[in-house]
């Protein structure tokens, strides 16, 4: 209540107060990520542009994020696009993730203030969760690939396609409602000023992986594109078995493709990684002011990574093991992506479609050998193929007719992920014959495969208009409509081999290999079938959908000089559902909600500014957290299931920035935040008896709370006092800091995670001043580089911690509450070096990479104190070198 009291307080000043339209960035700050109407930036590749200092004149931009408020004007000399923006951003532009070097945005991103990257490509904002940020491409939802998300891992997206990214960490009502931490808005490269033509290529090398021992299997001819030659088809009778829980008769079982899926063999020389693109664009005139823009681009990368992993579960203490293994992986990822844009512009109006398709896939194979809880010696084989596909088309429209602008969008997307031929083989060592063998239909199952599928469609469109009233204080009155409707169907198929009629293989028979053991000769000789699993798994296939409405006003304005205000308010309407099969319990969520939100800042000196921000928001359960399917993980060697019982989260926000801004695009910022977050939903871990494994499982927590601090510098320093050599160049650093701390309070009841039908006291499921999964106390950031201002000549070293954070709560367990399964992330240090030179009239840029000098190694763990810890998911990594070399035309 004091909270809301406090927010009610700050709202209520704000919209008594009145502000000077937006300040707006220099000509040498970063260009601005899109609003939600998809606004252009500059995406012609750009080798090195330096700043110049904006003159003290009148500009205009579009507002990152928010189109609907119009035009920002500039008054005065502004150096970053950061203070021009009514709410509290980070922006990274073209040139800064050039200079970070990653080939993912997910990789730059984790420099941002505030933000992590936790497991594949979720980005965690201020110590939240995944599940509270809010992704966006050009402003609008997409899809994701993933069944234990909603939202896009952001490792899926290119560099190359990307021209702009902006956080944005306070809420305002032109988004939507789902802002927990904040929005990443993903700007696409738009249509080029003038014709270009780009081609580039990189080779990389890892000293764990490369050239050295790995593990893996045929598949197809195609694999290392990432599509399939269709030796994964699935078969007719594999999906009516699967849906009708019925057996698979022999003759059938023989028509699988089984030894090119299933046969692992040692590869004794990795190959190293390698990545290619190209892009193309041009302007043609259409005649009088009107222009024809077209932009294309492609890229495909392959990269090998081998773990060799402890992973080991406890049941109550560190003295009793429900499994001990270590397992040796190796993944395959094949990367695929395309671009295609076009641009209209004639006059003041603009009209822009975007094509974006991204194709991933993950080929692993898996070898593991260890005790499970009965302390039988097992060795056991994986064979996975994880195909992921996302394709949006967009088109939006922006026409500006002087004091009234209008924008529109509409989008559809659609993501997919198959999991054909999940194979498991499992061998238990046998002292009565000296040797592992199969226990082909016995316990445990000596061979289990899995097909599963997941479609999602999404379509939405939206409005916004924003009308200027030029008074002696001019007035930004927006409002706008937005409509989102997701449809997701998914499936999930196990079956295990077992013998017509009971009983087990021969001795001899069973100590065949994986690919004997299912031949044909094998399945007919034995009388080999599958039996269907997934009733006693959960629900085998589930559909669900989500739709909203979302509609919204705001206004910003000036009382006097200094001093400006954006208030605005959403109501949001949704109905969320999720249908599973097996007469499993169905999910239903029908919420309205109003959301406010406010900011003031007042610029107090030339200088400096301070924003003050408040607002409500909300986030909603995923598809996957709400389906009562089981799902395994093979990263981290755990299984999930969901709970149809989960509510909506609710999150008061508040937060306050001190903005120094001292020189051309460098500034101090510092800002404190508080977050009070009801109903938060958890995840809770424990072991699962006869799995070898941990099951994790979801619940919403009575009430948690988070705060912290972020600090951020950025100073550059001209080095000409050295000598010629140095005349053009200039020492850079850039470093930011996040302290946060966070606590889950257990006052209360909550839904039990292992049966969700029932409510135990929370104190039973969380352990008390635990924080919330995934935060971590200290995050650190810092780069130092020497660049050339006059041309391409970058060197950057990059330093990355972030200090522990919970990735699993332990569950009580016979009175006793097991430790948390912890993430530590370390130190990271990187090295990048850019050079640009011209060739036969061509602009070329030679570029090295040096990633994990330290040597970091992966450690997933829980901490049993002075009685030592479990190593649940513990490996190297390894240090990676690459070589790339692009050339523009």
């Amino acid at each position: 209540m004091k909270n809301q009291l406090a927010f009610g307080s700050l709202l209520f000043l704000s919209s008594c107060l009145v502000a000077p339209a937006a300040l707006a960035q220099s000509s040498g700050a970063p260009a601005p990520a899109a609003p939600p109407s998809g606004a252009v930036v500059d995406p012609a590749p750009q080798q090195n542009v330096p700043e110049q200092e904006a003159p003290a004149e009148e500009l205009e931009i579009s507002a990152p994020g928010a189109s609907d408020i119009g035009d920002i004007v500039v008054r005065g000399n502004i150096p970053s696009v950061v203070r021009a923006t009514p709410q509290v951003v980070s922006v990274l532009s073209a040139a800064d993730i050039a200079r970070t070097g990653e080939g993912d945005i997910a990789g730059a991103l984790q420099r941002v203030t505030g933000l992590s990257v936790v497991g594949n490509g979720f980005v965690y904002v201020r110590g939240l969760g995944d599940r509270y940020s809010l992704s966006l491409l050009n402003g609008l939802p997409l899809p994701s690939p993933e069944p234990l998300r909603r939202v896009v891992p952001l490792d899926i997206f290119p560099t190359n396609v990307i021209a702009s990214s902006l956080v944005q960490k306070s809420f305002s009502a032109n988004y939507p409602g789902e802002f927990g931490g904040g929005v990443i808005n993903l700007t696409t490269r738009a249509t080029p000023d003038e014709t270009f033509f780009q081609i580039g290529a990189s080779v990389g090398f890892d000293t764990v992986t490369t050239s050295e021992l790995g593990y893996v299997h045929d598949g197809g001819s195609y694999d290392w594109t990432g599509f399939d030659s269709g030796e994964r088809d699935v078969p007719q009778f594999v999906i009516r078995a699967g849906e009708n829980q019925t057996p698979i008769e022999s003759a059938q079982v023989a028509q699988l493709t089984n030894a090119e899926t299933t046969l692992v063999q040692a590869q004794w020389h990795i190959p190293p990684n390698f990545s290619g693109e190209a892009s193309f664009g041009t302007t043609v005139p259409m005649g009088g002011d009107a222009e024809f823009g077209i932009i294309a681009g492609a890229g495909i990368s392959n990269s090998w990574r081998t773990r060799d992993a402890i992973q080991q579960v406890a049941i109550d203490d560190i003295a009793t093991l429900g499994s001990d293994f270590r397992r040796v992986t190796t993944d395959h990822r094949a990367l695929v992506n395309g671009l295609l844009g076009f641009g209209l512009e004639f006059g003041d109006h603009r009209i822009r479609a975007t094509n974006l398709y991204i194709h991933d896939t993950l080929k692993q194979t898996r070898l593991g050998q260890g005790e499970n809880e009965n302390n039988n010696l097992l060795n056991v084989q994986n064979t996975n193929w994880f195909e992921r596909q996302l394709y949006t088309g967009q088109l939006v429209g922006e026409f500006d007719f002087g004091e009234f602008d209008v924008d529109v969008r509409g989008a559809y997307a659609n993501t997919q992920r198959s999991s054909p031929y999940e194979r498991t083989f499992t061998y238990v060592y046998s002292s009565a014959v000296d040797d592992f063998v199969n226990g082909l239909g016995n316990n445990p199952s000596g061979a289990t495969i899995v097909f599963s599928d997941l479609n999602e469609d999404v379509w939405a469109g939206g409005v916004d208009l924003a009308y200027e009233w030029l008074l002696d204080t001019p007035i930004t009155f927006s409002a706008g409509y937005a409509y989102t409707d997701t449809a997701r169907d998914s499936y999930r198929y196990e079956f295990d081999y077992a013998v017509e009629g009971g009983g087990g293989l021969g001795f001899l028979a069973s100590q065949q290999r994986p690919d004997a053991l299912i031949s044909d000769t094998s399945i007919f000789q034995n009388d080999i079938i599958l039996r269907p699993l997934s009733t006693s798994l959960g629900a085998r296939s589930y559909d669900a959908m989500l739709r909203i409405h979302g509609a919204y006003v705001q206004a910003e304005t000036e009382l006097w000089d200094a001093l400006r205000a954006q208030v605005g308010v959403r109501y949001e309407s949704a109905e969320q559902q999720v249908r599973p099969s097996d007469n499993q319990p169905a999910s239903l969520l029908e919420n309205d909600y109003w959301l406010p939100a406010s900011t003031i800042t007042w610029n107090f000196m030339e200088d400096m500014q301070l924003r003050l921000h408040g607002s409500k928001t909300i986030a909603r359960p995923q598809f996957r957290e709400l389906a009562p399917q089981l799902y395994s993980d093979f990263d981290s060697s755990r299984t999930f299931y969901g709970n149809p019982f989960l509510v909506d989260t609710e999150i008061w926000n508040l937060e306050a920035r001190y903005e120094w801004y001292f020189g051309n695009n460098e500034r101090v910022l510092v800002a404190g935040f508080y977050k009070d977050i009801e109903n938060p939903i958890e995840t809770v871990t424990y072991f699962l008896p006869g799995s070898s494994g941990l099951q994790t499982n979801f619940t919403n927590a009575p009430r948690a709370e988070l705060y912290g601090v972020e600090f951020e510098l950025q100073k550059y320093v001209p080095l000409d006092f050295v000598g010629d050599f140095f005349a053009s160049r200039r020492l850079l650093l850039i470093g930011n800091y996040t302290y946060s701390q966070s606590e889950v309070l257990t006052d209360g009841q909550v839904r039990d995670p292992i049966t969700p039908a029932n409510f135990v006291p929370a104190s039973q499921v969380f352990a008390s001043g635990l924080p919330l999964v995934g935060q971590s106390e200290h995050l650190v950031n810092v780069q130092v580089g020497i660049e050339d201002t006059d041309t391409l000549s970058q060197l950057t070293l990059l330093f990355n911690y972030a200090s522990d954070r919970i990735v699993a709560r332990g569950v009580q367990n016979g009175g006793g509450s097991l430790p948390p399964v912890t993430e530590r992330p370390g130190l990271r240090l990187d090295l990048v070096a850019r050079q640009g030179f011209e060739v036969l009239g061509g602009s070329f840029e030679i570029k090295f990479e040096a990633r994990n000098l330290t040597g970091e190694d992966f450690e997933e763990f829980q901490d049993f104190g002075d009685a030592g810890r479990v190593e649940t998911n513990t490996y190297r990594l390894g240090r990676v070198f690459s070589l790339g070399v692009s050339t523009t035309f």
